[in-house]
Formats: C-alpha cells, structure tokens, sequence
C-alpha cells in the first residue's frame, strides 16, 4: 500500500519505519525541515534503540522517504496516518490543533478514496468530529479510523513488530478490511486484531495508560506505607505479584512515573470526565499520588542532610530520562528531584548516557548550582551523596569501591530500587530508597552480625 504518515515524532517515525519495513511505500511528512534534512540523510532526532537502523536500511531499499512539502506526492495515498502531537491545554484538555493543520494541509491533495487514521492519542470522540470536519471539506470519498499506539518508548520497534494486540475504531466493513490487510504481515504471526467502533478503540488508549499509571502510583503509595511502618516494598511487591490477577508489569517502587503519554492521557481523561459530570476520581489521585512520590523522595534527601547543611552539600544525579531507553525528559521525575534539590540549596552534577543534551536544554534558564559530567564515574568525583533517578543499565553494577573513596558522606539515595543495601555496607555505604526502611535495615544488619 501507498502510506503516508505526518508527523516524525517518536509515534509517527516508529509507525513510517516499521510500515516499509512490512513492504509498504511510506511516505513521512513533516513541516520541521531540519527534521526532515536529518531523516534524509539516513539518521534520526531522537533517541529509539534500532530506528536508526530500520530507517537506513528502508531508505536505501526505497519503501521510505520523507518530505516537508506538502504536494500531489500525497495523491494516490491509500492511507494518511495523523501522529502529530496533542499536547495539553493550561486546563489539561488535549490540543488537536496540530490534527486539523495536518489534515487542511493534505486534503487539497487528496483525489480518491482514502483513509485517514488516527494514530495521535486524541480525546473521545474526536473521530466523529473528524469525520465531520473533513465531510465539510472533501467531496472524495474517505473514511476516518481510530488506530491507538501502544510503543513504550525504549522498545517502540519492537512493540510495532510484536504487539500484544492491534485496535481498529471503524465501523466501516470497507475500512477495516484495508486495516486488517495492512496489518496481515503481523497478525499472520499471531498477535490479535480488535475491530471495534470509534469511541471504544479511543477509550481503549486511555483506559490503559489510566491502568499502567495507576499500578505505579499504587505501588508507590504501598511504598510510602513500607518506609513508614518498617515493612520492605521489595519482600511486600514479590507477595502481591505473585496473585495472577496482579502481575508483575509495571509495578516496581520508584520517583514516579513521566513521559509524553501517562502524564498528558490522565489528566485529559481526568478533564473529559469532568466535562461530561462522570463522577470518576482514580485519575485525579493517579496523578497526586505521583506528584507526591517525587516531592516525598526530596524530602527524604534533605532530611538526611539537614535543611541547612543540605545548601553545603554537592550531590550527583545519575539519569535525567524519564527511563532507561530513551532521550526523552518530557515529564521527567527526575527532572522533578533535579529542581527540588536545586531549590534546597544543594549543588548537582547531572549525568545521563543519552538525554543530556536535551537536559541541557531544559535547565538551561534554571536558578541554583549545578554542572554536567562526561561519564557516571566523573559525576561522583567530590560528591557527597548520589541519587539515582533512572534506571540505566549502567548504572545497575557500578564499581561499589570507587563510589564509597569518592561520595564523602558515603550515601546512596536509591530512586529506583536498584541496589542491595547489605551489599551497600560491605562497602560502606548506606542505602535510602524507596519503601526499604534504613533503620530496619540497620537492625537486621547487627542482628546477623551478633548471630554469627
């Protein structure tokens, strides 16, 4: 099939890629022409293990390529993908303003029966207004589908080319039969295709990331509990994951969760409920709850210190990302522990294997004392503390006796849970995480050592 997808972000150029890649002539348009010069050229803007990859390999065999123009290389599209951003309004509602640009600046060129798709995460509803703007518009036959992304950032190949299912909101027989076809080269391989109507497939997206940010913010608040009442989160999370019914998906103990998508979905769902009167309050406490954990977590640090000694002391922060895998800060927790600190005085030395430059960015207008660091080991060099904030791999083993000569109050503030706090010791260091009680720690520490 002839496809077009507008918008390169992480949902549209993910969607381009892995369409040539199943055979599909892609065509990737986008008005950032700097954007469009670099994906040219073979190499991408963002940061997304094995895209870069995909994208050269499709550029060179011909079934991709891309364009800032918007010009009859558009007619004769089967399929136009819209994956333009829908960013949040001040009152938390998404903004589709990005969705009707896009579709004014195509319809022009749109000359015979095609599908528009819907691949932005947009409000309920937005379908049928849609189909009625375009109505207005276009005298060519055409029909308007919800298909929700479901890409984690980090593993987005993977999750296109292997996905634990495929939604189609359609309730035409015409539409979703080309879905489908679309798709054939993955549903062959087993993975399910669900045609539902419009409203159901875009209640879909929202009802899942309400549920995945919900898991975080619960386990937190279970962590919370732990570190108040001597409990382990970690031995309390291996009774509650063992129960099917729970699973173990995204329920690890952590500073809270970021991104383009949980943040912006809750909230905007929390705001259509309010506008239609749903009596629905899990996603006004999904997001206190998360907006709590981080400003919990700087509590926990600058009460160890002392709000006065803390402006004396310099700390490392390991990871800005809003996870491992990628380069986006967007709503990032850490980012959250980065300003929070800096407004209590401490001076930082940030570190991240990918977003730094974006972090850069970001904190570029931002008040306190902070420095960058070439490499997690340069971060801790006359470091009093280190906090961890995101959970890259390279920072699961580090070297324990390298970081007890450097961190001169020989602390770890463990965001993530990565570390074992009775291996901690052997090297000196003490251990402050989140939902494991130091002091319960401490006592079974003398415990074993009066044991033996």
């Amino acid at each position: 099939m002839k496809i077009v997808t507008i918008g390169t972000g992480y949902v549209g150029l993910v969607t381009a890629a892995c369409l040539a890649e199943l055979g599909h002539e892609v065509l990737g348009l986008d008005i950032d022409t700097k954007k469009i010069e670099v994906l040219k050229s073979g190499e991408i803007p963002i940061y997304e293990p094995g895209l870069n990859e995909l994208v050269k390999k499709n550029l060179k065999e011909k079934r991709l390529s891309f364009t800032d123009k918007f010009t009859n290389e558009l007619d004769g599209a089967d399929i136009i993908f819209l994956a333009v951003g829908t960013p949040s309004k001040e009152d938390g509602t998404a903004d589709l303003t990005y969705i009707y640009k896009a579709i004014d600046s195509v319809i022009a060129n749109v000359k015979s029966y095609t599908i528009f798709v819907l691949k932005s995460t947009v409000p309920i509803g937005t379908n049928q207004e849609i189909n009625k703007y375009i109505a207005s518009r276009l005298k060519t036959p055409f029909d308007v589908v919800s298909n929700p992304e479901f890409l984690k950032e980090g593993t987005a190949v993977q999750d296109f080319m292997k996905p634990d299912r495929i939604v189609i909101g359609t309730e035409n027989i015409k539409a979703s039969e080309i879905m489908k076809e679309l798709y054939s080269q993955l549903t062959r391989n087993g993975h399910p295709i669900y045609v539902m109507d419009p409203i159901s497939a875009e209640t879909v997206k929202y009802a899942c990331n309400l549920m995945l940010a919900l898991k975080i913010s619960y386990i937190n608040e279970m962590a919370q509990i732990c570190d108040v009442i001597g409990a382990d989160i970690r031995r309390v999370r291996e009774g509650i994951i063992s129960d099917t019914r729970i699973g173990k998906h995204f329920f690890y103990p952590s500073i809270g969760f970021g991104g383009s998508c949980f943040p912006k979905d809750v909230l905007a769902l929390e705001q259509f409920t309010k506008s239609k009167g749903i009596p629905c309050v899990i996603p006004a406490i999904t997001l206190e709850i998360n907006e709590r954990q981080a400003k919990w977590f700087i509590d926990k640090v600058v009460s160890f210190f002392g709000k006065d000694k803390i402006k004396n002391k310099t700390l490392t922060i390991w990871g800005t990302a809003f996870k491992a895998g990628t380069d986006d800060i967007r709503e990032s927790p850490a980012l959250k522990i980065v300003s929070g600190l800096l407004e209590a005085g401490a001076t930082l030395k940030i570190y991240d294997p990918i977003a730094l430059e974006n972090t850069k960015t970001y904190l570029k207008d931002a008040k306190g004392k902070f420095e960058y660091a070439n490499s997690d080991m340069e971060a801790i060099t006359n470091s009093d503390g280190l906090v961890v904030c995101t959970e890259w791999l390279q920072f699961r083993s580090p070297d324990f006796e390298k970081l007890a000569s450097n961190l001169k109050d020989k602390v770890i503030f463990d965001g993530r849970n990565l570390y074992d706090p009775e291996k901690l010791k052997l090297y000196g260091l003490k251990h402050i995480g989140i939902g494991i009680s130091s002091e319960k720690t401490n006592q079974q520490s003398v415990n074993q050592q009066s044991a033996s």
